[in-house]
């Protein structure tokens, strides 16, 4: 992998770090991170309450072609479905409360803190 890659890398782990830290201040769990199967792979898995969250982490520096939360078309929604799916076949099932599909997106400035935006149910 070259230094691209490397700083891509550090900085999607980073980003899904402050996803995670921000979803258990929300009174979340989170139960798997880059949970893979051959479709794919989620980000994190998390619990709210009775319902199972399928969540989706896009991490973008400021002044980046594209906001983070912009990163969500239909094709993607529709592999988020289809892996939740996979989720739920080898975790047993649907729970309770039913799934539901979050993006968290992380736009870090080039000073001061970053902006960490949690949107409820994108697919």
């Amino acid at each position: 992998m070259n230094a691209n890659g490397v700083a891509r890398q550090a900085l999607g782990r980073y980003g899904e770090e402050l996803a995670a830290r921000r979803l258990t201040e929300a009174g979340m769990t989170v139960i798997a991170r880059n949970w893979r199967c051959r479709s794919g792979e989620i980000d994190i898995v998390a619990r709210d309450g009775d319902a199972l969250v399928v969540c989706e982490v896009k991490t973008r520096r400021a002044g980046e072609f594209e906001h983070p939360m912009a990163a969500v078309r239909p094709g993607k929604a529709e592999r988020l479905r289809r892996l939740a799916g996979r989720w739920l076949a080898d975790h047993g099932g649907p729970p309770a409360g039913g799934v539901r599909i979050d993006l968290v997106g992380v736009l870090l400035p080039r000073r001061g803190a970053p902006l960490v935006e949690h949107v409820r149910g994108v697919a």
